[in-house]
């Protein structure tokens, strides 16, 4: 084997004696130079990176750790996991412990404070003169000093930007070590509007679409995978190949917060729409394929959260200490089981199965069969036990955001280290490596990977922990191959601007808005309003004040809830009820607590409260006397019990609103716009109200074309709607569709699959299927 080098910065390898004409060309492209090639791959590097080409038998391949020899790896006409496996082997430690990193969150361009600050060059970005895409101080030293390769993406100020950062952030990691290209990620972006942490790039210069439930809301699997073919294009022209989606969880517990990012309430449905959302992501097709339906509009889903976050005790949200329990009184594991084991991990399309796992913070108290309450992330018996040898998925297990980090208190935000709280930071990682976890979600630092590192080794020895952790390593290059990243990892930034956000996905996304909208009442077929010159009243609605998922407090205001130059494009505004036709009362579902309350603590409870779903005051008289789980290092105390408790609402006004309307509109319709995150208790207005037009996140719009008939609903609920918090109270966290329905005015049951169209009730195909 002899190699000599040629002019353009390029090696060629003569193999046996034989040589081939080049079947090659280099196209410069500013940062990068493109590299296309008659039966080949088409290759993209960056020339300032220090790499070179190699050719052989007429091909280019780029020699990525530049030793002048062509590495399995770098051999793009091998299979992904030989190619896995040979990079795998030659990573040293210090490489390991950075693939095993997933950064926190990161805007484009980072903010001076807020979330996910950093600085450039010491500077403020506003100070620093620098460009939008430029790579940040806190990136530039986790992607060279820490070897991170998987980079959380949240907002970004356009596609451009997004696209130029991608190729900075390429450049920059293709001149390190073995040339390992950055696997960037995002939460959830398609949904209208941004509302927490986990959808944090939601609202941008992007197609819309409902949120997950609103796409449950729609009964079609075939829609679902339709979005995620289109979002995967919109995620791979920002340079986005990891969704950190979708949320298989079972809703079976209706209180809780995350409701709105699930699948609903039904086993079946959410399995079949999870394995939709994941082909449509994971699958490309034709010349984008590259093998087993993987390539380069192919993006990989981290299906979440093992072994399902739904069963929250009372509703609590494992992101805080007070809601770290999952329960089972119905003993009901196995249904929850099922988006995973016959959705994610059986898919109709050719990639077979989800490229990796996140498990939720939470502990899944009683399931292990030893005894041991920690965390899932924690866990040898839910990672290793379940879902490794069980169940026999060989793909990536990350953890959720922060669970190595030290939580300050009960009612804090941040540091979800539950039931690991007295062990070091090095010991949870360690423990999380034993458990069978890959990587560390929002993790910047290799440090205490490393001391994890050492302490594998003074256990199991040298030999076995080097296997161990090279597993993970093949695990976590894998996306890099299967997504074409270390053949060309660079993208046209023209391109970026004609895909991301196009007429055709923008319309798509809105049509599914629409069809995501469920009509629960229409007494005496008062819509559709078809008239233009109808006239509407709109009443200003109170916008609370209130403690959002950040725990920053909400601006009190009047205001209209709508833009009425668009109700004017639909109908004629008036000012007064008298004026008017009919009403539209646009509100929201009852924004609760998150379940505990330091004032509660104060007057000497426990500061367990109630989760309400409905506006008026609450007492839970009917909950649990003693809670199922319970303990924590800073309580004093295992009953987390809320009963005989009172809670308020934040937006009791918006039913004041629906009912004083109803008053003044005296025998003239009143149409309800609602807009929920999840279940809630219709009875206090329903009676109220001529027509209920229920959204789990759309836009305005929507509901003015279902209004005004431009479109027909079609939506079902992929919940049910109970008829009291009684009934909430006395279902079990782990069982779903286990409530009463509420039955309204006209008979109708508001119960899962309930929905109509303009004819009446809808019975078709989909209400047969999944009812």
């Amino acid at each position: 084997m002899t190699y000599a080098v040629l002019s353009a910065g390029v090696i060629a390898l003569a193999l046996s004696g034989c040589s081939s004409a080049q079947k090659w060309q280099e196209e410069p492209k500013g940062i990068y130079t493109l590299v296309k090639q008659e039966g080949g791959a088409t290759l993209g590097y960056a020339p300032q990176s220090g790499v070179k080409l190699i050719e052989a038998n007429g091909y280019a391949f780029k020699d990525l750790n530049r030793n002048g020899k062509l590495d399995k790896y770098e051999d793009w006409r091998l299979g992904f996991e030989e190619r896995a496996r040979d990079l795998a082997a030659q990573l040293s430690d210090e490489e390991i412990a950075g693939l095993m990193l997933y950064s926190a969150h990161q805007q484009i361009p980072s903010l001076q404070d807020g979330y996910g600050p950093s600085t450039y060059n010491g500077k403020p970005f506003a100070e620093s003169g620098a460009k939008a895409s430029d790579l940040s101080d806190a990136q530039k030293k986790f992607l060279k000093d820490d070897n991170l390769r998987a980079v959380l993406i949240t907002k970004v100020e356009s596609p451009a930007v997004a696209a130029e950062w991608s190729n900075n952030v390429q450049a920059y990691v293709e001149g390190l070590g073995h040339g390992i290209p950055a696997n960037n990620s995002s939460d959830p972006r398609h949904e209208t509007t941004a509302t927490a942490e986990y959808n944090y790039g939601s609202g941008g210069e992007i197609s819309q679409w409902p949120t997950s439930l609103g796409l449950a809301a729609t009964f079609s699997p075939e829609l679902v995978k339709n979005f995620g073919k289109i979002a995967a294009k919109e995620y791979r022209a920002l340079g986005i190949t990891t969704a950190l989606s979708p949320q298989v969880d079972l809703a079976s517990e209706p209180r809780w917060m995350r409701f709105t990012g699930t699948f609903g309430g039904d086993p079946k449905l959410t399995t079949d729409l999870g394995r939709a959302y994941i082909d449509g992501f994971q699958t490309s097709e034709e010349e984008a394929e590259i093998a087993d339906g993987w390539g380069y509009e192919s993006v990989v889903t981290m299906v979440k959260h093992w072994p399902s976050g739904g069963p929250e005790e009372g509703g609590r949200d494992a992101h805080y200490n007070f809601g770290k329990y999952s329960v089972y009184p119905g003993n009901n594991l196995k249904t929850h089981l099922l988006p995973f084991t016959e959705g994610a991990f059986k898919l109709d399309g050719p990639t077979h199965c989800a490229g990796a796992v996140m498990p939720y913070y939470t502990i899944s108290y009683g399931i292990d069969p030893s005894g041991n309450n920690v965390g899932n992330n924690f866990s040898k018996y839910i990672i290793t036990d379940l879902l490794r040898d069980k169940y026999g998925y060989d793909g990536i297990v990350c953890t959720d955001w922060g669970v190595t980090n030290d939580n300050k208190s009960v009612g804090g935000f941040g540091g979800m280290c539950w039931g690991v709280e007295t062990l070091s930071v090095v010991d949870r990682h360690y423990l999380i490596l034993k458990a069978g976890v890959d990587q560390f979600g929002g993790n910047n630092d290799k440090g205490p990977v490393l001391e994890a590192f050492q302490k594998g080794v003074e256990e199991f020895g040298k030999e076995a922990w080097e296997k161990r952790i090279r597993e993970s390593a093949r695990r976590l290059l894998m996306p890099m191959f299967r997504t074409g990243l270390f053949e060309n990892p660079y993208l046209d930034v023209e391109k970026t601007k004609e895909i991301v956000g196009n007429k055709d996905f923008m319309c798509q996304g809105y049509e599914a808005q629409v069809k995501s909208l469920v009509m629960l009442k229409n007494k005496q077929h008062v819509l559709p309003v078809k008239d233009a010159k109808k006239k509407v009243y709109v009443p200003k609605r109170h916008f609370p004040s209130y403690v959002e998922f950040f725990g920053n407090v909400t601006k009190d205001y009047y205001d209209y809830p709508i833009n009425l130059d668009l109700v004017r494009k639909y109908y004629q505004v008036v000012d007064t009820p008298e004026e008017a036709d009919f009403a539209l009362v646009f509100i929201l579902g009852p924004i609760t607590g998150t379940g505990y309350d330091v004032n509660d603590c104060k007057k000497g409870g426990n500061g367990y409260v109630p989760i309400s779903l409905q506006y008026n005051d609450y007492t839970a008289t009917e909950a649990r006397a003693v809670s199922i789980a319970g303990g924590d290092v800073k309580e004093s105390f295992t009953n987390r019990s809320y009963k005989g408790k009172t809670v308020k609402t934040a937006n009791k006004d918006d039913l004041l609103l629906v009912l004083n309307t109803r008053k003044q509109m005296h025998d003239k319709p009143v149409i309800v716009a609602l807009t929920a995150t999840r279940p809630m208790v219709m009875g206090e207005f329903e009676k109220a109200a001529d027509a209920i037009i229920m959204s789990f996140g759309t836009s305005n719009e929507a509901f003015l074309d279902i209004v005004s008939g431009k479109a027909e609903p079609s939506g079902l609920l992929p919940c049910q709607l109970p008829i009291n918090m009684e009934t909430v109270e006395k279902q079990k966290e782990d069982v779903p569709r286990d409530m009463i329905p509420y039955v309204d005015s006209e008979g109708h049951a508001y119960d899962f699959a309930f929905g109509m169209n303009w004819k009446g009730v809808i019975n078709d195909e989909r209400v047969q299927k999944y009812k």
